[in-house]
């Protein structure tokens, strides 16, 4: 089986690389345009288990150039996480960028399965789309983002579901809830706190720290993932991918403090416009439809980012 995976050195999608690839009979191809870092800085980290494997091809291009009739030729499943991600630069001039690599290259790419052999075109999308919410949240909730990146990735929420109606795509959307772990981007939370924990340095806290996120651990967002390459029943599909557990925002600070022996030197600063103050997945039809079980606690999740920071950080 050929499976594309657009993002493919970002933090989600090396690993999904690495997991699907533990699979003997697909072959994996991966894309990215390398936005944020050096191909180096790829290739000896996020990418370097997927490079030694025969089965793994890496295309280093911008989306927009990659010429996808001829790519998807024989491709059986697509898994696009390509996108400018996060909240905070979303607003201002920086949203063209967004609507650009989050809307217009959705569009283009899905255009491209139209007539092709695709057993599946999975959309990696947010729990953004969501918006502030009370309780848990199902698949079948009112959208309402809060942020202009919410709504991009909401965008392109729709352009899959007009593809599948009309075109006959077959479109499966996946909505991660907060994931965390090795590789994740410097600009995203653990990544910061860990950082400036380990380097004696303020942490940033945003708000009040009583915000609460569904966390979920990297490893446990993959398998949930890569499970939707053998899945039946799944086409049209719009499914929650939530965490083991929930916490709020100053809890993981205490907990951090305790893993890494050291004690936090807090600088709280106004709140994020666009930001949700709880997020909560109910993840019953990732159970029903993919056998999905988040099985790494917070606790342990967190100790495995601060050991990959420390080996990052300080190269022991």
């Amino acid at each position: 089986m050929k499976i594309v995976v657009t993002g493919a050195a970002g933090f989600i999608g090396s690993h999904l690389c690495e997991t699907l690839l533990n699979n003997p009979n697909y072959e994996v191809i991966g894309i990215d345009g390398l936005i944020r870092e050096e191909i180096e800085q790829i290739r000896t980290r996020h990418l370097e288990k997927s490079f030694t494997n025969s089965r793994f091809t890496f295309i280093q291009d911008n989306l927009a150039n990659v010429k996808w009739e001829e790519l998807l030729a024989d491709v059986d499943i697509v898994y696009h996480l390509a996108g400018i991600p996060g909240v905070r630069n979303s607003w201002g001039a920086d949203f063209a960028n967004y609507v650009h690599n989050n809307i217009d290259i959705t569009q283009q790419l899905l255009e491209a399965c139209v007539g092709k052999n695709i057993k599946k075109f999975v959309f990696i999308s947010t729990s953004s789309v969501y918006g502030d919410t009370v309780g848990m949240v199902s698949e079948n909730a009112l959208p309402s983002p809060l942020s202009p990146y919410g709504v991009t990735k909401l965008t392109g929420e729709q352009l899959c579901r007009v593809y599948w109606r009309n075109e006959g795509v077959p479109i499966v959307i996946l909505r991660y809830f907060t994931v965390y772990g090795p590789r994740q981007r410097s600009d995203m939370a653990f990544h910061r706190f860990i950082r400036q924990l380990l380097l004696d340095q303020p942490i940033t806290l945003y708000g009040d720290g009583l915000q609460s996120r569904d966390f979920t651990y990297v490893k446990d967002c993959v398998t949930a993932t890569a499970a939707v390459t053998e899945a039946q029943d799944v086409i049209g599909e719009t499914i929650n991918i939530g965490g083991k557990e929930r916490s709020t925002i100053i809890d993981v600070i205490v907990t951090l403090e305790k893993l890494a022996g050291k004690e936090a030197n807090i600088s709280r600063i106004g709140g994020l416009k666009g930001e949700p103050l709880h997020t909560w997945a109910n993840i019953a039809k990732a159970e029903s439809l993919l056998g999905y079980q988040p099985r790494v606690s917070l606790e342990e999740g967190l100790q495995l980012e601060i050991d990959y920071m420390r080996r990052y950080l300080f190269n022991s």
